[in-house]
């Protein structure tokens, strides 16, 4: 599928475009993306390097390179501390971290990767009750 998408990060100094084929867009379990997100999953779009452009603060944005990994890194806004898109070591794609999507990127995800890897304390959103704001507090 064919889209176009800019995102940012929280304070909005960084932000970026993604075009072309996004045809994988996933949630990976695995613990090193648990930890960049602080979160039970990291939820990720990938794209080619060409179809994947800074439209403002490209200085802003710190790396971090894990060293025992092949193709894992973190990109992140050095002022706010959002994660942003990276380039994976092998340079042959952009990993984009879907919360920084300011728009619909037209593509939902299709899989969950690294499940074996799943936080202990993980429970699916769909069993979850869920609210449109705050929920009333309990008195």
């Amino acid at each position: 599928m064919t889209e176009k998408a800019k995102g940012s990060c929280l304070c909005g100094k960084a932000r970026y475009q993604i075009s072309g084929n996004m045809g994988i867009f996933q949630y990976c379990h695995c613990s090193r993306c648990r930890k960049v997100t602080g979160s039970a999953h990291a939820s990720n779009l990938f794209g080619a390097p060409d179809d994947f452009q800074w439209l403002a603060g490209e200085d802003e944005v710190g790396r971090y390179d894990s060293e025992d990994t092949k193709y894992f890194a973190n990109c992140f806004c050095k002022n706010c501390g959002s994660t942003l898109p990276w380039m994976s070591k092998s340079g042959q794609v952009v990993v984009v971290p879907a919360g920084t999507l300011d728009e619909d990127p037209g593509i939902r995800p299709h899989q969950n990767i690294f499940c074996a890897s799943s936080a202990s304390w993980y429970l699916g959103a769909e069993s979850l009750p869920r609210h449109d704001e705050l929920p009333p507090r309990n008195r």
